[in-house]
């Protein structure tokens, strides 16, 4: 693709550089066929010129770290061209007359073909190398973008099988019992796996969506706790027209239960809080904890650390997120600013 758009950027401006030297300067004193017999032979020799200032004296010496063969290639290159832009003045575009009244070899002349040669040259090797630098710009994003969503399949695989993995032993645990409530618990996770396998592919679903997830995880939770358990969700506005990230919000949940009221063994609450103010979605999640328990929801990078990497990728400079560690309650509070299509409902892809 780069070495096509490079090709027609050249065709456009040699063939410019072509008409200009012929008509712009026939325009001054009506000698077409001099001026275009002109133009017909300085632009092959200055198309070589700069062929050969690119892609020999810049790329195979210049960037390879060859700085002084390239300044000993450009001084002898520019006296060749120089004198041969010269040569043909000389010999086949001024006439007869002229050339007695003029030596071949005469500095002031020779100088001011070079620097007529290679301002054409340096112009040439703008276009060039801005094209090339779009172009390695483009490439870049594309695979920032392809390591963007790497990285955010890597943290959504890292959440899946975990929360699958804690959701199996409590049914495990049902079943050792023969438990009733076992096959509820059943058919509470093949609707979430339904929920991991499809929307979690999605790229912003509707808050709604999540919370539901949430609320069904919650209440796989509830069976394990039994009455000891208080958990109060509570969404205290309208969120219809806000999207988010699918399985952002299950760390926060999880963690409440692994590092919170997993450790007590009296009765214990967790509250969530949902709300939107000002173009904000606010997030608050609280739980009780036993005093000297921690609650800090790492393990091999699993948890609120998970959270953190994922709102760096995807809410860059529009987010915050902070955790209060206290002695019996730990809470994590996480703001993010809704903008575009987030404040439709979306459709994720």
């Amino acid at each position: 693709m780069l070495k096509s758009k490079i090709l027609r950027t050249n065709l456009i401006f040699w063939t410019c550089y072509f008409l200009y030297e012929w008509l712009a300067n026939a325009a001054y004193d009506g000698e077409y066929k001099q001026h275009l017999i002109a133009a017909a032979l300085y632009t092959p020799l200055l198309f070589a010129a700069t062929i050969f200032t690119i892609h020999v004296l810049i790329k195979q010496y210049y960037f390879k770290g060859q700085k002084a063969q390239f300044w000993i290639g450009l001084i002898i290159s520019m006296l060749a061209f120089g004198i041969a832009r010269r040569a043909l003045n000389y010999y086949f575009i001024y006439p007869p007359n002229w050339r007695s009244m003029q030596q071949f070899l005469f500095v002031p002349k020779i100088i001011f073909e070079i620097v007529g040669t290679y301002l054409i040259v340096a112009l040439n090797a703008m276009f060039y190398f801005l094209q090339a630098w779009y172009e390695q710009q483009r490439i870049t994003q594309t695979l920032q973008k392809d390591k963007v969503e790497a990285q955010l399949e890597l943290l959504k695989s890292q959440v899946q099988p975990h929360f699958i993995f804690n959701t199996l032993n409590n049914i495990y645990s049902l079943s050792t019992h023969n438990s009733p409530k076992t096959s509820d618990l059943i058919y509470r996770l093949s609707s979430l796996l339904s929920y991991t396998l499809y929307d979690s592919r999605k790229t912003i679903i509707p808050l709604e969506q999540e919370i539901e997830y949430i609320s069904n995880y919650i209440e796989l939770e509830k069976i394990r706790y039994g009455e000891r358990l208080d958990i109060a969700v509570n969404v205290l506005n309208n969120t219809k027209h806000i999207g988010i990230s699918p399985f952002l919000l299950l760390p926060l949940v999880e963690n409440c239960f692994k590092h919170g009221v997993s450790n007590e063994i009296d009765t214990c609450w967790i509250r969530l809080d949902i709300l939107s103010n000002d173009g904000w979605l606010i997030i608050k999640v609280e739980n009780s904890k036993s005093p000297n328990g921690k609650c800090n929801g790492t393990r091999n990078g699993i948890g609120l650390e998970n959270v953190k990497r994922r709102l760096e990728i995807l809410y860059p400079d529009r987010h915050e997120f902070k955790c209060i560690d206290e002695d019996q309650t730990f809470l994590a509070v996480l703001k993010i600013k809704t903008m575009g299509y987030e404040n439709k409902v979306p459709v994720g892809g």
